[in-house]
């Protein structure tokens, strides 16, 4: 372990992060918000503190090891919450305690988008923006972001991208250094954010709301800048832009890249992946439009449809916006929409959840598994891209999802001492570990009422989820620190 370039790289990566209180501290100005000190304090004590981290450590330099990037990627999302949660601690207007700061700070971050703070239209625009911005930064990742200029401070990023990135392969590059690999992804995400902003606005949203919303469209985030979410605007519109832009921010990165790259879309349908991903959507908004057809009056289902679709690909992109309340029609709805989270997006996206990936290997080792019932002296492969898959890879994946799902239980009980009931436990858990944000129960909407034991385990499940598990795992194994 090799602790004094890890206090180096953090140094770093807390001034990088000071930074990004700039835009919010401008938007405040621009506005009239009548106190921007919370932001100027957080730019001093994020870039102070990281200034005397790297002073200390600047002569330092070695290479970084596959250790030292899973302890920097793991300790820079906790203090990231911690520092993150600075600005909205310090804000007068809403009186909120440590640990419900710290919440909001690590929702926005990891994407998950619960949360605290109600009566959102009347805040100061300089904290809804920086709300909005935080999941931005955290869509993609901070860390790769930052990868993509560590070369000109001579540090590796490979350990560091393994780490952050999502997904059963992480070291699929777009070039041969890795720093190209994820200044490339970068502007592809910057690039489809400008422009969900440009259509917002051309749509009817100001511009304050265009660039805040395609922030957390695109990051697949869900925080929004007005209490009733999406459902503020009222516009069918604005919605299919949305959900199409929601999906676009489900896909992998490195895909929309191929795409623009050869200047055709049959990359996206040439993705197993991606089939998979849109074809149990599909199937998912074909028994959402059955569910209306049986159960409301003829005539009267189509803006219902449209608003609970609106939901469904909110919710299987783990994003979180709402168009229109998805508790109101019973249980079968309200779980069928909020378990898709559970499946998410792709690897290499910004959603979180499993990813369809994995699932649709699990799927096909399983059909495997019966096939070798009938054959069980056939070798049976499984297949991605129509080339065969390492064991190695299988194995992985089947680990993961016992350790989802071990996660899940720790957590589903651990919410349940605390005194919540088992429908709003289990909401609890799919909402903060899967990054989705609105659940079922007490926390459907908000987590305002939420004891602080549950707003902590809240924030562990968000890390984990958002680092998919074995990071976090990694580090807390006793052979972790062993020399």
């Amino acid at each position: 372990m090799q602790l004094l370039i890890i206090i180096r790289i953090l140094g770093i990566l807390l001034m990088v992060f000071g930074l990004t209180f700039i835009p919010p501290w401008f938007v405040g100005w621009v506005m009239g918000d009548a106190d921007l000190s919370p932001f100027v304090l957080s730019f001093a004590l994020s870039v102070g503190l990281g200034g005397v981290l790297w002073g200390l450590t600047r002569h330092y330099r070695r290479e970084l090891k596959l250790r030292d990037g899973l302890l920097i990627v793991v300790s820079f999302w906790v203090v990231l919450g911690l520092i993150g949660a600075t600005p909205i601690y310090l804000q007068p207007e809403l009186g909120l305690s440590f640990s419900q700061a710290v919440f909001e700070s690590v929702s926005g971050i990891t994407t998950t988008g619960a949360t605290v703070i109600t009566g959102l239209d009347d805040l100061p625009r300089s904290l809804l923006f920086y709300r909005q911005q935080l999941q931005w930064l955290g869509g993609l990742g901070i860390i790769v972001l930052v990868v993509a200029f560590l070369p000109l401070l001579g540090v590796g990023g490979m350990q560091l991208y393994k780490g952050e990135m999502t997904g059963p392969i992480k070291d699929t590059r777009l070039s041969g250094r890795i720093s190209e690999t994820a200044k490339v992804l970068w502007l592809v995400y910057t690039g489809i954010t400008i422009l969900c902003a440009l259509i917002y606005k051309i749509q009817g949203m100001t511009w304050f709301d265009a660039v805040g919303h395609a922030f957390t469209t695109v990051a697949t985030g869900g925080f929004s800048t007005h209490d009733a979410s999406f459902g503020h605007f009222e516009n069918g519109t604005m919605e299919v832009t949305a959900m199409v832009f929601m999906i676009l921010g489900a896909m992998p990165m490195a895909l929309h890249f191929v795409v623009l790259r050869h200047g055709s879309l049959r990359a996206y349908w040439g993705s197993a992946e991606v089939r998979f991903f849109l074809g149990w959507m599909a199937a998912v908004a074909a028994l959402v439009v059955v569910f209306f057809l049986v159960n409301l009056p003829e005539g009267s289902w189509v803006d219902m449809v449209r608003r609970h679709l609106f939901n469904l690909v909110s919710f299987a992109t783990t994003t979180g916006y709402t168009a229109t309340d998805h508790t109101a029609f019973g249980p079968f709805l309200m779980l069928l929409l909020v378990m898709t989270t559970i499946i998410g997006g792709c690897a290499g996206s910004t959603t979180g959840g499993m990813k369809s990936v994995r699932v649709m290997l699990l799927a096909r080792q399983g059909i495997n598994e019966v096939r070798r019932l009938v054959h069980p002296h056939a070798v049976f492969v499984v297949r991605l891209g129509g080339r065969p898959l390492d064991p190695g890879v299988i194995s992985a994946v089947w680990a993961f999802f016992a350790a989802w799902m071990f996660t899940f239980l720790v957590l589903f009980f651990a919410m349940l001492m605390t005194g919540m009931d088992i429908e709003s436990a289990l909401g609890a858990v799919i909402a903060t570990l899967a990054n989705l944000g609105p659940g079922v129960g007490s926390v459907a909407s908000n987590f305002a009422s939420e004891s602080t034991t549950v707003l902590w385990l809240g924030m562990i499940g968000m890390i984990m989820g958002r680092l998919e598990i074995f990071t976090v795992l990694a580090v807390l194994l006793p052979m972790f620190w062993r020399r």
